[in-house]
């Protein structure tokens, strides 16, 4: 990477879920608040696994807009509606002004063992996208998998379907969080192979509590390194050194991708800004408005 790459500005984005309680709705408030000066390209608001937080996830996209002017992108999902349904929620954003949105076919309801297409909805998020791009001109993200989907079959048909979602019009794909660098790397490269010319923007999952975060990797299929084990050992009853091992890892990680002209960032918050912020900062982001520390004179 030559040095002029290496000095281009990093871009960033955010995720935040509904928060289930006044409590946790106090935090992501702050998050947001905390974050917004840092002026993402975009954040985004989830969905429950099922789609059940619709309308939560509505109301906050719709905050967010308004209090910060910040672009806010829903994700919307195939799970638990049909077509026309969806199509009038993805209406009803675009006449809010909302124009992004991160199109995922969803999990499974809660209790069911596998997935099944809605009777008359989109079966696949390639078909959502296909809706979405048909219907009005959204900026769409979806998702992408460096170390592959649980449910697929193997690495060449989830490229695949990653590229017939760029095809019928996808604008980026995030990733599933991963720990180890060279994953991505190969996956990466494995889609320039494929032609895929489209954005490969890397999820990031800071670390602030390293058993939830290995139920999370469970769930996803996400590699979970030894040696990422061995730095969080004994840290169990140790909420401080959780975090800042989890700073440190994060910032190692979007260094080493920054050195590879990686140049745009997901971070998966979990409505928490203290990580974020950390690794914002060791990638040259500050609010907007701060000013940087002059280099002291010797």
């Amino acid at each position: 990477m030559t040095e002029q790459a290496s000095k281009t500005p990093a871009q960033v984005s955010f995720e935040f879920f509904p928060p289930k309680s006044p409590e946790m709705e106090a935090r992501l408030w702050q998050a947001v608040e905390k974050l917004a000066p840092l002026r993402p390209r975009f954040v985004s608001v989830t969905y429950g696994a099922d789609g059940s937080t619709r309308d939560r996830t509505h109301r906050i996209v719709s905050r967010i807009v308004a209090e910060t002017g910040l672009v806010s992108a829903p994700h919307l999902t195939c799970v638990g509606a049909d077509r026309e349904e969806i199509m009038a929620i993805a209406r009803a954003y675009h006449a809010d002004g909302i124009n992004h949105i991160v199109a995922l076919r969803g999990d499974p309801p809660q209790g069911a063992t596998r997935y099944t297409p809605h009777p008359g909805g989109y079966a696949w998020a390639v078909d959502l996208v296909r809706g979405l791009r048909e219907l009005a001109d959204f900026d769409i993200s979806v998702a992408a998998y460096p170390e592959v989907h649980p449910e697929a079959p193997g690495a060449d048909f989830d490229l695949d379907n990653l590229k017939r979602k760029f095809e019928a019009g996808a604008s980026r794909a995030i990733t599933q969080f991963f720990y180890d660098t060279e994953n991505f790397l190969r996956f990466r490269d494995r889609c320039a192979a494929q032609g895929i010319g489209g954005p490969i923007v890397p999820g990031i999952l800071p670390i602030a509590k390293f058993r939830q975060m290995l139920n999370f990797a469970n769930r996803a299929g996400a590699q979970v390194p030894a040696w990422l084990h061995e730095r969080f050992a004994g840290l169990d009853d140790d909420a401080d050194a959780q975090c800042a091992v989890g700073a440190s890892v994060a910032i190692g990680q979007v260094e080493a991708l920054r050195r590879e002209g990686i140049d745009e960032f997901h971070f998966y918050t979990l409505n928490r800004a203290d990580l974020t912020l950390a690794i914002c900062s060791a990638l040259g982001l500050h609010p907007a408005g701060s000013q940087t520390p002059a280099p002291v004179s010797t």
